[in-house]
């Protein structure tokens, strides 16, 4: 004979939730809710605003504020495709944050034609390309190519109290860039002899 069963209770079948208990459990489905949600958003804004090239151009000084406020000024040549560049954009953010109160930053693309008389008075055949100015705007130093962090910190600190600069010709990992410049006559008139103005010298 088969035992009766649909009558008798299940062992693990738990008693009815309270109307308290139901609402302690639904406030606590909320709030995580809420927390993941929000941790959610600033996980996004954080990685949205990462240290970009773009970023740190947009928010970069002006040069011709630089050359007028008496401060002194760290140049970064550079261009978006410029891989080196990329790469040292979370650094470069991190150092304007630690010096930006003390040192103009500033950044010349360059493929922007505009900047060219600052890519020939300053020799920029590789990117990144950094010149170190004082407050007056004299070129004290130049960095070229990929820098670790603390070369660039010790310039920028030697920089900001008016010391000479410990790496003062450090040469790292660079993007090859050839300015273009037309000579505005004719190669074959024997008064064009000069006519362009890109050095060859180091």
């Amino acid at each position: 004979m088969a035992a009766n069963l649909s009558n008798s209770p299940a062992p693990s079948e738990m008693p009815p939730e309270t109307p308290a208990a139901n609402r302690v459990r639904n406030l606590l489905v909320v709030l995580v809710a809420i927390a993941l949600s929000v941790a959610l958003f600033f996980g996004l804004q954080t990685e949205t605003n990462e240290a970009s090239l773009a970023t740190l151009a947009e928010h970069a000084t002006p040069l011709e504020v630089a050359q007028a406020n008496e401060k002194p000024t760290l140049v970064e040549f550079y261009a978006n495709w410029c891989t080196t560049c990329q790469a040292m954009a979370k650094d470069m953010s991190a150092l304007k944050q630690d010096y930006g109160d003390r040192v103009n930053f500033v950044m010349l693309n360059v493929d922007n034609t505009k900047w060219l008389p600052e890519m020939l008075k300053y020799r920029v055949d590789g990117i990144p390309h950094f010149v170190f100015l004082d407050a007056q705007g004299n070129d004290l130093a130049s960095t070229i190519g990929e820098q670790p962090r603390t070369v660039m910190a010790a310039n920028l600190e030697a920089l900001s109290n008016g010391k000479p600069l410990p790496y003062a010709r450090a040469v790292g990992q660079t993007s090859k860039v050839e300015p273009t410049v037309t000579p505005q006559t004719s190669t074959d008139d024997p008064r064009s002899h000069g006519a362009q103005v890109v050095s060859s010298k180091s």
